[in-house]
């Protein structure tokens, strides 16, 4: 952030960092006026995941529970201005549904408390899901990219959720 304007120096940053410009004011920097976004390197797509035993078997599917079950379905998040904590936010608001958020001290335990049925319902990066996925541990309903993908054929876009489900 202090390094001089010369035109040779870059930071390459995750997601986080932007997420918590909008989270919290006493940052030492300022998000808007200290970065000048240059381009994109990266893109992770999440996926939602529910525990094989949570009676759901597609998004239409977990919006209908969640709104016949107000408050009582817990969403793991990596933390508090995490991107699947985010995501998981998002969700809520496209949907009206109503999910609790269970804030973890990282991915790992979020994920592990999935896979015990602690809790339902996870958005958590594709790369770290697939694996899980494949072995049926856990059910993949979508992928918040907005194309499917080729690692996960049978599970929907993103654009399903834009859509109004």
């Amino acid at each position: 952030m202090n390094a001089a304007r010369d035109g040779y120096t870059l930071l390459v940053f995750a997601s986080a960092i932007a997420i918590n410009a909008t989270l919290f004011t006493n940052l030492n920097f300022n998000f808007k006026r200290d970065i000048t976004p240059v381009a994109s390197i990266l893109r992770v797509p999440n996926v939602i995941l529910v525990n094989p035993s949570f009676p759901v078997q597609t998004v239409p599917e977990l919006i209908a529970y969640a709104r016949a079950n107000p408050g009582k379905i817990n969403m793991a998040t990596a933390g508090i201005g995490t991107t699947p904590h985010v995501f998981g936010e998002l969700f809520k608001m496209m949907t009206g549904v109503n999910l609790l958020p269970v804030h973890y001290r990282g991915g790992g335990p979020a994920l592990t408390d999935l896979l015990a049925g602690q809790v339902q319902v996870m958005f958590d990066p594709a790369g770290e899901a697939m694996g899980y996925i494949k072995a049926g541990k856990l059910r993949g309903l979508a992928v918040t990219s907005a194309t499917r993908l080729a690692a996960l054929p049978g599970h929907p876009d993103g654009w399903r959720l834009r859509a109004g489900l």
